[in-house]
């Protein structure tokens, strides 16, 4: 080789191995702006008091913006300046961002319901009357016209479009560079590496969410003796505005590379004069895997204008989608992101009121042990793919063990589960009996019916019999002792009904933990969901593989955006929303707004949501394998037709090759690849 060739040759290892870091950075900081903004759910929420429907809509919105774009910029964008392109869409996502974070700055402090006076009595150990029960943080209704700013929750839903929007082009045009410009059998260990250092971006987000999710959401500017609450309370609101400015930072970083890398480059490990005649060896398995079409549309490379692109358009999309392994795949991925998006969505939520974990633990945990379980399987799947040099069935194989084999643990966890909180009047009654029907006015007991307590509110207490009351006036509870969450309920008739005389009848702020034994069931659970989580991820590099050896190589692009478009559009959209609002009708207790309405959920039946969340996602992933197994058999099929049409092709080279005269360009193919391809 020539000094001239080996720089040529060293150069663009060098250029590609930037963008490969670049687009790895470029996954990181979009998985940890996404991640972090599912761990925020329950926050946003409660801040803006709605159901969480409503809130499924939001989380909705990143692929609302996705489906705008994203058709236009995977078809036209490969056309163009990739680079680019991904560059202009971090600094949209930047926007979309910080904008998420505008309405703490608009909206005043964060109210919530609470029964407990924050100022000291006066010289007195003993506080006011408890069953004379009212709620101090009432508006008037002029301060209620200026609380109806709680819509700013509007901002959070444009600014996650936004972040859609901007994301649209990383993935498409990132991957179908990269596939474009490396060696063939290079490109599923870098998919691997570039997922893997992707799913460190969520185990961050995770991470910094669990952090801020400890510190009050007015950290600064409000007294924080004066709280009442902790960060185990369904009432508190974590810093979740400051996390939106720092991922924002982190993707306005990553975009700065893609300014300075060129439009193409030379195929990888070939000296650029060369890279058109080799494009053709290197393809061979895509090539003999895929029907026969016109060798006009590989031909395709001549520079188009914008119309001449756009009439392109349609004819290109009935190409794709006449490929029946494509269009079976994108229902199959469709299903499964389904479950995921439903299950990734509200896991948070689960653990808390499944097992009753807080909010920022749960978070953590999923951050700490599931996220890399998923980044070492994703490696681990590619690294299968590299070592044994598996062909297309062979990766479909690996896809749907991997598949069939996290759905069982999955199964399995639908039967795990701790029991219900036993909170009076809600989940049992006042003489501990559990109750089969919840109806609003079994709050209401003969300890706390001269008390006239107000059954809407929510400020719970924990009576010393492990009995939580919805409220301290509910609970009948005499005086108090002690501000803030220092404070301490006593002479509580409802607690006495349970206990023998001369017992504790006192009650302190919060809910009462569960028992022992829940912490053990919560470990049996989150070790099969780690292990669940590492399995399903073995599959994700082999799957990705065949769908992008099943398309023509002028297609991939088109392909990978329309398969973005269609599962995020069928797979984003609606699980949040239907999975939100299956969940909030196993709703117990609902909030109060600040100037009367329904706020968000205190309490769920918990026996109830699971079944519900665990359920349907159990189902939507056992259609999912069921699916998989129709895109095996199609796989199979093609390739015996394949092997067949080839092997008549050379015996009619053999017989009259010589005759006619004439070159046979299929002469250049090998059967070797293809037969590789049947077996693992």
């Amino acid at each position: 080789m020539s000094v001239e060739s080996k720089k040529t040759r060293e150069a663009c290892c060098s250029k590609l191995k930037l963008f490969l870091a670049s687009l790895a950075f470029a996954y990181f900081s979009k998985a940890f702006c996404g991640a972090y903004m599912k761990s925020s759910i329950t926050q946003i929420e409660r801040r803006f008091d709605i159901p969480s429907s409503l809130i499924g809509v939001i989380d909705g919105s990143f692929e609302m913006g996705n489906l705008l774009v994203i058709a236009f910029v995977s078809y036209f964008g490969a056309k163009f300046h990739r680079p680019r392109l991904i560059a202009i869409g971090t600094l949209i996502m930047t926007a979309g961002t910080y904008l998420i974070a505008l309405p703490h700055f608009l909206q005043g402090p964060y109210k919530y319901e609470t029964s407990v006076s924050h100022k000291v009595a006066d010289n007195s150990s003993e506080g006011m009357l408890r069953c004379s029960y009212s709620f101090f943080n009432h508006l008037s209704s002029s301060a209620c016209d200026k609380a109806a700013g709680s819509s700013l929750w509007f901002y959070v839903f444009v600014g996650n479009m936004l972040r859609g929007i901007g994301e649209t082009p990383i993935m498409p045009l990132g991957v179908s560079y990269l596939d474009d410009f490396s060696r063939e059998e290079n490109t599923p260990f870098y998919l691997a590496c570039i997922h893997t250092v992707g799913i460190l971006g969520p185990m961050f987000g995770f991470m910094l969410g669990s952090f801020l999710s400890k510190i009050y959401v007015d950290i600064g500017s409000a007294d924080l003796d004066s709280i009442t609450i902790n960060y185990k309370d369904s009432r508190w609101v974590g810093a979740w505005w400051l996390g939106f400015i720092v991922t924002g930072t982190v993707v306005l970083l990553s975009g700065i590379p893609f300014w300075f890398l060129p439009r193409s480059l030379p195929k990888q490990g070939q000296e650029e004069s060369q890279s058109k005649s080799t494009e053709l060896a290197t393809m061979v398995e895509q090539e003999n895997f895929l029907p026969e079409e016109n060798q006009d549309h590989q031909q395709k490379e001549k520079a188009l204008t914008f119309q001449e692109l756009a009439k392109d358009f349609i004819p290109s999309l009935k190409r794709l989608f006449r490929n029946s392994i494509f269009s079976l795949m994108i229902l199959t991925y469709l299903v499964a992101v389904n479950g995921f998006i439903g299950m990734i969505t509200f896991k948070p939520k689960f653990l808390e009121q499944i097992y009753g974990q807080s909010a920022s633990k749960a978070i953590f945990l999923i951050g700490i042990l599931n996220l890399p379980a998923v980044a070492l399987g994703i490696i681990t799947g590619g690294f299968i793919m590299k070592r044994f040099k598996l062909g297309v069935i062979g990766a479909a194989r690996v896809s749907i063990a991997a598949s069939c084999g996290s759905f069982c643990l999955l199964f399995i966890q639908v039967f795990i589960h701790c029991d219900n909180a036993e909170v009076a009047g809600l989940t049992v009654s006042y003489q501990g009996i559990p109750q089969v029907t919840y109806e609003q006015q079994t709050l209401l007991s003969q300890c706390n019916m001269g008390c006239s307590c107000s059954t809407k509110h929510w400020d719970p207490v924990c009576a010393y019999n492990g009995m939580t009351y919805a409220s301290p006036c509910l609970a009948g509870c005499q005086t108090s002792t002690g501000t803030g969450k220092e404070t301490v309920f006593h002479n509580c008739t409802c607690v006495g009904d349970m206990m023998t005389p001369g017992m504790n009848m006192s009650a302190v702020l919060g809910q009462c933990p569960r028992n022992s034994d829940c912490d053990r069931i919560f470990k049996i659970y989150m070790a099969l969901s780690v292990v669940g989580s590492f399995i399903s991820a073995c599959g994700a590099t082999p799957g990705y593989i065949v769908l992008l050896r099943s398309i023509q190589q002028d297609l991939k692009a088109l392909a990978l955006g329309m398969q973005t478009l269609i599962v995020r559009t069928l797979g984003g959209i609606p699980p949040p929303i239907y999975f939100g609002a299956l969940i909030d009708r196993t709703c117990l207790k609902w909030g109060t707004k600040q100037c009367g309405g329904r706020g968000a959920c205190r309490l769920y039946d918990a026996g109830v949501f699971r079944l519900t969340y665990m359920g349907l996602i159990a189902g939507l992933y056992f259609l999912s394998n069921m699916m998989w197994g129709g895109v095996y058999i199609k796989i199979v099929k093609r390739q015996k037709k394949l092997a067949l049409r080839n092997q008549a092709k050379e015996n009619g080279q053999e017989g009259n090759g010589q005759a006619n005269g004439h070159a046979n360009i299929n002469i250049a193919k090998n059967t070797d690849d293809t037969e590789k391809e049947s077996t693992i």
